[in-house]
């Protein structure tokens, strides 16, 4: 009888696992990675102590560091509460802040050496960029980060004073004479003990209760309240509207670099890159890449759509699968340019928060944002891509029902067109977010978007929501019994040597299903 498995959130049997699409087998082995990850943390808190009161400018014995059991675990990262004394002179004992390490065995840092500096760098140029460009969005302070290559960023209020004194100096002089000017955050030189671990994290305030509480603990149950949901709208829409003000040259991520200037010179890191990568499925996107270009940048999003049917090996169930699947890529290339208005294809191009999910929104009682956190992952995108957040009627995104889905975006955009006619004044033929937003909803835009964004759900949201788009109303579709005549040549244009690929992808689907059942009985 196959045994039960554990993964990280729960365990799970064979008769479940043979029928998922995710690769469990590369999942089965997540626990015993968190288990050694976890561990090593554990056994180098005297360096996590030391290295938040270098960051914090404090003595060691100010800063005490939380017991595992307190520590904040999510998907790609675990937060570290450390209390500190001193932090600031108003302070009072007993205020907190984060250290923030990616999860390596979630972010591919195993198979792609970097990716946790790549991540960490991002998401300190968001804070960076957020500080300098939109100080009216609410967000975490951050205090500093480090590389696993060593290299440390210190906010300059914290910096020792005579640092300081330098450093305020050096910037001014840089203005007066119109040079560029670091970020907030610079480089030290710290000097690690033998025993010190050289691994990637940010330094964090910590959001106390009283600060607020994260929108997911009352979403559920407290949404169809109007005037909740209202006060919530309208906070978000002042977001996007604050973030929309400021156009961007080009699609990509900032970064802070070793001088300590912001650059947005890093490709647009996404969720969905690193996990692909995590699964060793190339994505051939290096890291030094933006784009200028609509077209260009969603060419190589569906480029790792396609090496991720080719490479993860249980990707296909059998052959109509692989053929569906096939075809559903092949379409997406035929048809991106109806989904994109040309004018916009090189731009504006506008900062995005992508992992903006109600977990990573704190609210106060009354559902006005108080801060918002996990920066991670925020890119600049299309202008067409910013769209109302998926979640709203609380399905996964290849569940949405558009009618009832609409009629929270309505509402949403209500608000959007109220704040921007209210605190915005645009010239004749500006661009206005919420007009692109509304033009994006009816062209089909939003669901394009949505399924660029989810491997997996990209064919359900295919099927149920872009299809119809363009066969709704042929005649035969009133037919029950006929068939998709498109699978019957679309396939053979997503690659040259189609039934190659075909045979791989059966061997591996076998290869996948024997290895889990042994997992299963061993």
């Amino acid at each position: 009888m196959p045994q039960t498995r554990q993964l990280l959130n729960g365990n799970i049997t064979y008769s479940v696992a043979k029928d998922k699409e995710a690769n469990i087998l590369h999942q089965l082995k997540y626990p015993e990675q968190k288990a050694e990850f976890f561990g090593l943390l554990e056994s180098h808190r005297d360096w996590i102590q030391a290295i938040v009161a270098y960051h914090l400018n404090l003595p060691v014995n100010a800063c005490r560091v939380a017991d595992s059991g307190d520590w904040l675990s999510g998907s790609c990262n675990v937060c570290i509460p450390v209390t500190v004394s001193g932090l600031n002179p108003t302070s009072q004992p007993g205020n907190r802040v984060l250290i923030r390490f990616p999860l390596p065995y979630r972010i591919g840092e195993f198979s792609n050496p970097g990716n946790s500096d790549e991540k960490v760098r991002c998401e300190a140029g968001t804070y960076a960029w957020l500080e300098e460009n939109c100080p009216d969005i609410p967000i975490p302070r951050l205090y500093g980060f480090g590389m696993g290559t060593g290299e440390t960023f210190t906010r300059i209020e914290h910096l020792p004073l005579m640092s300081r004194w330098i450093e305020c100096f050096h910037r001014t002089i840089l203005r007066l004479l119109d040079y560029p000017v670091r970020s907030r955050y610079i480089r030290r030189w710290y000097s690690p003990g033998k025993d010190d671990i050289e691994i990637s994290y940010l330094l964090i305030e910590y959001i106390e209760e009283s600060q607020g509480r994260m929108l997911s603990s009352t979403w559920n149950f407290q949404s169809h309240n109007t005037q909740l949901r209202a006060n919530f709208f309208r906070d978000l829409c002042k977001i996007y509207l604050s973030l929309s003000r400021v156009p961007l040259s080009k699609i990509g991520s900032f970064i802070i670099d070793n001088n300590g200037f912001l650059l947005l010179n890093n490709r647009p890191l996404s969720l969905q890159i690193q996990e692909l990568e995590n699964e060793n499925i190339p994505v051939d996107i290096p890291q030094n890449w933006t784009y200028s270009t609509v077209e260009s940048y969603v060419a190589d999003i569906l480029s790792f759509h396609d090496s991720r049917l080719r490479c993860q090996p249980n990707a296909i169930n059998d052959m109509p699968d692989f053929l569906y699947q096939a075809s559903c890529l092949a379409t997406m290339r035929t048809v991106l340019p109806l989904f994109f208005q040309r004018r916009l294809r090189r731009g504006p191009f506008i900062f995005s928060l992508t992992d903006l999910h109600p977990s990573n929104i704190f609210v106060d009682e009354n559902w006005h944002i108080t801060s918002l956190v996990d920066l991670e992952y925020a890119c600049s995108l299309p202008i067409e891509l910013i769209q109302p957040p998926y979640w709203l009627t609380t399905l996964a995104v290849d569940r949405i029902v558009p009618e009832e889905y609409n009629k929270q975006r309505l509402e949403f955009m209500t608000i959007l067109n109220e704040e921007e006619e209210c605190c915005y004044s645009f010239d004749k033929g500006e661009l206005r977010l919420s007009s692109i937003m509304g033009t994006a909803w009816n062209m089909g835009t939003f669901w394009y978007s949505l399924a660029l964004t989810t491997p997996s759900g990209l064919f359900n949201i295919f099927r149920n929501q872009i299809k119809p788009c363009f066969i709704a109303n042929r005649p035969e579709d009133n037919d029950p019994e006929e068939t998709d005549h498109s699978l019957e040549f679309m396939p053979w244009y997503w690659a040259r040597n189609l039934a190659a690929i075909y045979g791989r992808k059966e061997a591996d689907k076998r290869a996948y299903d024997q290895q889990l059942q042994r997992e299963f009985e061993g």
